[in-house]
């Protein structure tokens, strides 16, 4: 998808209109808890792109890595060849309406790790629960210091997205939003082959905005920029039951200042800074690059 600010600001707006509000009110817990239902049992939230960090996975070692399924998105550059067949793993994930909240309504709950015991209470979860430990998870990530060179933001809202967004491109800069589509689905979060039918677009864009859901009882995104050698490729694949897949996913070329134990390297087998590594984004993610760069 391709949008200037002012049809970005329109294409979020609509998925912010009325009929996706009326059910809502901040000072009850009725915001949708579903958010962090599917992204306890999906590793896609926390352990790729966040994993730039420097903070280790402790609590999923390399033999763990290498056979989890959900892990199935990393690849290197090389990998990429029309007719190259990939296991790869889609989850079952789409950005609803009912989990977004406006930013005045984001901005009167408080979004911080000191504040946990008191957010679980105001959304009814159990403390040591898995959405409790999924919560306390997301705002860890959120408070973790940004690596050299990088300029990280949690948006709590569709409209703080944007405000980073324009803080990082300027507010003059007409901006490319890019996503996954599944143009044909028939599973259901399953890792399956893959062949890749095309690559339809390849980008060099050294600067760019991600933005990854977490899980939380409503929609949070993790949103960051490094300026480093990056690539930003469309990639169509057609998956071996049927499916088809317009698939996001960005290659940095420069993994020097990556923890070594981030979870791509034990999936890949490489270590930092010997090669790119790429991944993909599920449908639900979003990476924002200059129109300038496509030109």
């Amino acid at each position: 998808m391709a949008f200037g600010f002012a049809s970005w600001v329109l294409f979020f707006h609509l998925l912010l209109s009325p009929h996706a509000k009326g059910d809502r009110a901040t000072e009850s817990n009725v915001l949708r808890l579903n958010t962090i239902d599917d992204a306890t049992n999906d590793v896609h939230h926390h352990d790729h792109m966040h994993q730039d960090h420097g903070h280790d996975k402790s609590s999923l070692s390399s033999q763990t890595n290498k056979k989890d399924p959900r892990l199935m998105v990393f690849f290197m550059i090389n990998d990429l060849k029309v007719g190259h067949v990939m296991q790869i793993y889609f989850p079952n994930r789409h950005l609803s309406p009912s989990q977004l909240i406006s930013k005045q309504e984001a901005d009167s709950i408080p979004f911080s790790l000191e504040e946990l015991p008191n957010l679980l209470q105001f959304f009814s979860i159990s403390q040591g629960s898995p959405k409790a430990i999924a919560m306390e998870s997301t705002l860890k990530e959120c408070e973790v210091k940004p690596i050299k060179g990088e300029t990280k933001f949690c948006a709590t809202s569709l409209e703080s997205m944007q405000e980073f967004t324009r803080k990082i491109f300027g507010s003059d800069t007409q901006v490319k939003t890019l996503t996954t589509t599944h143009l044909k689905k028939r599973t259901i979060g399953l890792l399956q082959n893959y062949k890749i039918v095309e690559i339809s677009q390849n980008i060099p864009s050294p600067k760019l905005v991600a933005c990854h859901t977490m899980p939380y009882p409503y929609s949070v995104f993790y949103c960051h920029s490094q300026e480093s050698e990056n690539k930003v490729l469309m990639v169509s694949l057609e998956g071996e039951d049927g499916d088809l897949v317009e698939a996001l996913s960005v290659c940095h070329m420069d993994t020097s200042q990556w923890s070594p134990n981030h979870v791509s390297f034990s999936v890949l087998g490489v270590e930092p800074g010997t090669t790119s590594v790429c991944h993909f984004f599920p449908s639900d993610n979003f990476v924002f690059i200059p129109f300038s760069a496509t030109m």
